[in-house]
């Protein structure tokens, strides 16, 4: 009877210790701003409302489209960036106008035509809505859409409210500060290659420094994410564009990106992009793979159909990776090194991806690694300070 007893008393005391663990857990869960609707329904109460989104802007399994209407918003327009409202058109292809088949709201390309929205566009909207998943690098295009975005709703009076998420690249600041003439759709503003900030502190910078045309400002509010924080391993729920399927992918992007601007392959073509580079001059390796055309993410990608020797990323801690807190310059210092004589490694995209004429240069002089980052670190300090002007998160301790 005893040991009955004491078997229902242990049995309870592990059901009330995992009740509290849960509650804690789901206290304690990341929460982008979009699923926090009661911080900012009045704000959207009784407004004709424009949301620029695509298939990462949810709310838990929801678009936030249908979120929206669900809550009786009058949502009457959506904006759609570079990949296109459902993430599935190729990088740097045009994005064209439409409809939305299920909500019937039309649906504006700033990927297209055009890059800003006209006035006709916000012609007829109270307030826009901002819903997109930064991955916290330069050259990621929908920091460029934010800009746009702002300063259209600056020059025609209209109110911006950036729902804020998380960004997977938030815990280190690194790379060569943008030059005003590398400026480019690829990179506006003088920032670093990752800047560590979410969208939503980046959009008070954009701001708060009158980075936009003329100095204007936008009228604008920023609801912030819950229980995040800058050392937070988050993995986005869906993959934030074709060509960054997964976590891997994310933190590798900044320091693999590097290779659009040069001949060789990032592994656009195969099933896992920004996970692998290869060429097929590089001596031979035990790995090598076959670009081929993917509808989506690459149609016509480098070297579509032939073998490329390389390495392959996949094998290595991602998280033993991360917590270096830097970018990885090796993987572009050592395909150089072996292509130089070979090939033309650099290509003109290289500089608007670099942000300076001056990288192309150190590697063609053969410096190494540290010498490269030293030359950084005087705009890197300068930086630093503007941007803690704008931190709606505390600083990594």
């Amino acid at each position: 009877m005893l040991r009955n007893k004491a078997k229902l008393l242990t049995f309870i005391l592990c059901f009330l210790i995992l009740q509290t663990a849960c509650s804690q857990n789901k206290a304690d869960k990341i929460r982008p701003a979009a699923e926090c609707f009661s911080t900012y329904q009045s704000i959207l109460k009784g407004k004709k409302v424009a949301l620029v989104a695509n298939q990462a802007s949810l709310v838990g399994g929801d678009h936030l489209v249908d979120f929206l209407l669900s809550k009786n918003i009058n949502l009457i327009k959506i904006f759609s960036p570079e990949h296109g409202f459902r993430g599935n058109v190729d990088a740097g292809e045009k994005v064209m106008d439409g409809i939305d088949p299920k909500t019937k709201r039309p649906i504006v390309s700033l990927y297209g035509k055009h890059k800003k929205p006209y006035p006709d566009d916000l012609k007829g909207v109270d307030m826009v809505v901002f819903d997109l998943q930064d991955v916290g690098v330069r050259f990621y295009t929908y920091l460029s859409t934010l800009h746009y975005v702002m300063e259209a709703c600056a020059e025609n009076q209209v109110p911006l409210l950036v729902l804020d998420r998380p960004n997977p690249n938030a815990h280190y600041i690194d790379g060569p500060v943008l030059e005003s003439d590398c400026k480019s759709f690829v990179g506006l503003h003088s920032v670093p290659i990752v800047y560590g900030m979410t969208i939503g502190e980046y959009a008070l910078m954009i701001n708060g420094e009158k980075w936009l045309k003329n100095g204007i400002q936008c009228q604008l509010t920023v609801v912030p994410c819950e229980n995040w924080t800058r050392n937070s391993r988050y993995e986005l729920p869906v993959k934030p564009s074709p060509n960054l399927p997964n976590y891997q992918a994310i933190q590798l992007y900044p320091s693999l990106c590097f290779f659009e601007g040069t001949v060789m392959s990032a592994g656009r073509g195969t099933d896992y992009p920004f996970q692998i580079y290869g060429h097929p001059k590089m001596n031979k390796t035990k790995f090598e793979f076959k670009p081929r055309s993917i509808p989506g993410a690459s149609k016509n990608p480098k070297f579509k159909g032939r073998v490329c020797q390389g390495e392959d990323l996949r094998t290595i801690n991602i998280d033993s990776f991360r917590l270096k807190k830097q970018l990885d310059l090796s993987f572009l210092l050592k395909a150089y090194s072996e292509l130089k004589d070979s090939t033309q490694f650099f290509n003109t995209f290289f500089e608007k991806l670099a942000g300076t004429k001056g990288l192309r240069q150190q590697i063609i002089q053969g410096q190494s690694e540290n010498q490269i980052r030293k030359s950084w670190q005087g705009n890197l300090d300068k930086f630093k300070m503007i941007r803690q002007k704008y931190l709606l998160y505390p600083e990594n301790e």
